[in-house]
């Protein structure tokens, strides 16, 4: 995926990792900042969710909004396990 449009369905978290936020954007670095700095959606600034704790990459925008349509209908441990697959610790990612 290096010179193609890139589209991201990514999870957001509060610092005590208590809550998920699943959203897609076609620019996740623009998109996270925008949360953080309070311009995401209501609910990320109502609750303070907005460190990027898991993304994927799609080559289309109908993929990513299909994925991020299928995360928010999994059950809650579900989602959980899936962010602990790639990212354990679940620490913010920085590199994205």
């Amino acid at each position: 995926m290096d010179d193609q449009q890139k589209f991201y369905c990514y999870l957001l978290s509060n610092k005590k990792r208590t809550l998920l936020y699943i959203g897609y954007s076609e620019n996740l670095k623009r998109r996270v900042e925008q949360h953080k700095a309070g311009r995401g959606a209501l609910f990320t600034k109502k609750y303070s969710v907005f460190e990027l704790i898991y993304f994927e990459e799609f080559l289309s925008k109908e993929k990513a909004k299909s994925r991020e349509k299928q995360l928010k209908n999994w059950h809650k441990e579900w989602k959980w396990n899936l962010v602990k697959e790639s990212n354990p610790t679940l620490k913010e990612l920085n590199s994205y």
